[in-house]
This record gives structure tokens, sequence and C-alpha cells, in this order.
């Protein structure tokens, strides 16, 4: 059968762009599937979502070839401001602090609206030769042969490619369809998210606030404005979640504190449900998965999009490098390079993650005594700090080349 383009990419939010730019640049054809318009996500309003993109992740978006076009809408973050306590009560003596200025590379990260993201992807593609961009269909079929896969789209149409790669979230279609089963549990935990509009200057300071419920972020958007992820036990999520815009606040006000003076709304708020969930393989015959289709982990650390956006490094110098060696990059081979570079990196942030958030999202005196002591020390000691502070800006590991700001 005919192949239309060398590589198929199912899922159109963010991963997926960044895989098709990756790919096209070193010379494969791609072909990406999206379930949305390109209507609907080209004009979305300001909703509240943001990204927490470390460094190396910016490094990877400007060697695509979109950073120029969202640098002017992204709040560098220059430190941050790890506490725990109490709503209402303050937060405890002890605490982590990590300042840019202790390390060469420039900002730990950059805090970029989803919007922005999402319209620079879709410019992006449609001005990059060799990707065709397939918006509101859905897959509703696929298959794999020995030298090719295909998939079949809702409106009967099949595409056929070297390689299918499944960039389509945690109840990944292309994943279930390959037979791979997922591990993973449900922490009882619901994240509100939304942005406040607030009277002070954040100065490029991101908070992340540990309280029994579970974690409350506050990170720097451009402006006097600030992102807002707060975990709290589903029942209590809900219930918070059903009060009007007055009720809300009232309830935020007291954990969020007064250091930015009086807050507001601004934007739509949501919720989503948190839990773990890891990809039993990231790969089968001629298939990867990339993002949350391969791993969903609690957003203690802000990690999500970046270890998608690890995954995109990794899968694109894995294939492009085995393409010039003349090798079939849907062989097993190939794919198991992928899988094994980016398995033990994510099985060790799934694990970091869900012991953080086990560790702090509890009221007991003892591991009170025990965090607060810990985050201390950290703090006294500078090669520790540096070692947390490269660690935020995604400079530790294995780092594929266009995370380093290098091509492949």
């Amino acid at each position: 059968m005919q192949k239309q383009s060398d590589i198929i990419i199912v899922g159109g939010g963010l991963n997926g762009p960044a895989l098709a730019l990756a790919l096209a640049q070193t010379g494969f054809s791609v072909t990406v599937i999206d379930a949305l318009s390109e209507k609907i996500r080209r004009n979305a309003a300001f909703d509240g979502r943001s990204y927490a993109l470390a460094l190396t992740s910016q490094r990877l978006l400007d060697g695509i070839g979109i950073w120029q076009d969202i640098a002017e809408h992204a709040e560098p973050m220059l430190e941050i401001k790890v506490t725990d306590g109490r709503a209402g009560e303050g937060p405890s003596p002890f605490f982590m602090h990590f300042d840019h200025a202790e390390i060469e590379e420039g900002p730990m990260g950059y805090m970029v609206e989803d919007r922005h993201l999402r319209r620079a992807f879709l410019d992006a593609m449609a001005a990059t030769p060799g990707i065709t961009h397939l918006s509101g269909k859905t897959v509703v079929a696929q298959s794999v042969g020995p030298a090719s896969a295909s998939v079949t789209l809702d409106s009967g149409k099949i595409i056929t490619g070297s390689l299918l790669i499944g960039s389509d979230g945690r109840a990944s279609g292309t994943a279930e369809r390959a037979g791979i089963k997922r591990t993973g549990w449900g922490y009882g935990q619901t994240a509100l998210v939304c942005a406040v509009a607030h009277e002070k200057p954040h100065n490029g300071i991101a908070h992340q606030f540990f309280m029994p419920p579970g974690p409350l972020a506050i990170l720097p958007l451009t402006g006097n404005r600030c992102s807002i992820v707060w975990s709290e036990t589903d029942a209590e999520a809900q219930r918070i979640n059903a009060l009007d815009d007055a009720g809300y606040l009232d309830v935020l006000r007291p954990r969020f504190g007064d250091f930015l003076g009086d807050i507001s709304l601004a934007g739509k708020r949501f919720t989503y449900p948190l839990n773990l969930t890891i990809a039993n393989r990231f790969v089968a015959p001629r298939l990867a998965l990339i993002g949350d289709a391969a791993h969903g982990v609690h957003p203690i650390a802000g990690q999500g999009l970046n270890a998608g956006l690890r995954d995109v490094a990794a899968l694109a110098e894995t294939l492009t490098l085995a393409a010039r060696r003349g090798e079939d990059i849907g062989s097993p081979l190939v794919l198991e390079r992928y899988e094994q570079w980016r398995r033990f990196d994510t099985a060790t942030l799934a694990a970091a993650t869900d012991a953080f958030n086990r560790l702090f999202s509890n009221d007991n005196a003892l591991l009170r005594a025990g965090r607060d002591i810990g985050m201390g020390i950290v703090n006294a000691i500078p090669s520790l700090r540096r070692g947390f502070i490269r660690e935020a800006a995604g400079l530790t590991g294995d780092v594929p080349r266009l995370m380093q700001g290098k091509a492949i």
C-alpha cells in the first residue's frame, strides 16, 4: 500500500505538533491527526491553563522554531519557594528557596499560557513543508504490517506510513488499540485550576505551598497575574468548584495569603482528577507513545509537559539517527532504543511525584517535622540547592540534543 507519510501522529495537542516539527526539520514527511478542529484550538480565549516550561523545554521550542512566536508571552521563573503549612496559618519557618542566579544557564524555566503555545504550533505546522495537518478527524481503527502502519479515519479514509505515534492523552486510543495496558491509581485528589490577577508584582517567583489536602502552586504569568493549580480532596474540590466566583475566592484567599495584595479571578476556572497512569510499554510493532499517552503523573512538580517534550526530543533524535544509518525507523531495534532512553527517566519521575505527594499531602505530625527539617537541610547546603535547581531546569540525566540547544 502506498504511504502518504513517513510518520503518522495521532493527537494534535502540544507534544504531537512538537514532534511533527522536529521530524519535518530533519526530512521526514509527517501527518498529524487532531480530533479537535483547528478553529477551536486557534480561537481559544484565555482560560487559566498555563504550563511551566523547563529551560530545556524552552531550548527545544527554540530549536523547532516556535519560541520566537511565544517569547513575548512567556514569564521567566527566576526563583522557586517551597513551603509547608496549613491554610490561614502561614508557612512553616523551614523552606526551600531556589534562585536561578545559582546556575549559569539562565532562568529555570518559563510560564506560558496554553492558548499562545497552541497558536504558535498551528502557525508553524502550516508553514512547514512536509507536515499534513488533518483537524477535526478521529481515528477509528489502526493496523500494522511488516513494513507499514495504517489508521482509518471516521470519514473512512485510510492513512498509511512507516510508523504510528500515539500522542492522544492518558486515555490513548492508539495505545488501547495496540493492546498496551496501563498501570496506575487515583490519588483521591482533584486539581482546581484558574488564573488570578493581583495588586503587587510577583517578580518572577513561583511558589509551591504544601497543605494537608494537597499542594497549591502559584506560578507567575506576564503582568500582575499568576496561574493557580490547587489540589483538594475530591469531595472538597467538588464543593469549592460549585461555588460562585466570590465564594471560590473566599476559599482561595486564606490559602493564597496576602503577599501579592488582593486577588481576583482572571479567566475561567476548571478541575481535573489527579492520578498516576503509566503505559506498560512505550512501543509496539511500528508504534511509539509520547506524552500523556505514555505517562501521566501528578502535577506536583509541574513536569507533565516537560516529560512529554523530552519524549519528543528523544524520539526525534532516535528516528533521525536511525534513518541516517539506513535503518527502518519502525523496526523493533530502533523503537527499543527510544523506550530504553525514556523508561528509566519516566519511572523515576513517577516515583518521585508519587512519593512527594504522599509525604506532603497529610497532617501527620512526625512526617511534618521530618519534611520540614529535610527542607531546611536542603536549603542550607548550596550543592543540594543547585542540584534541585538543575533538576527543575531539566538539566540532569541524558538530555537529548534538541534540549541542549543543539541540532540533531
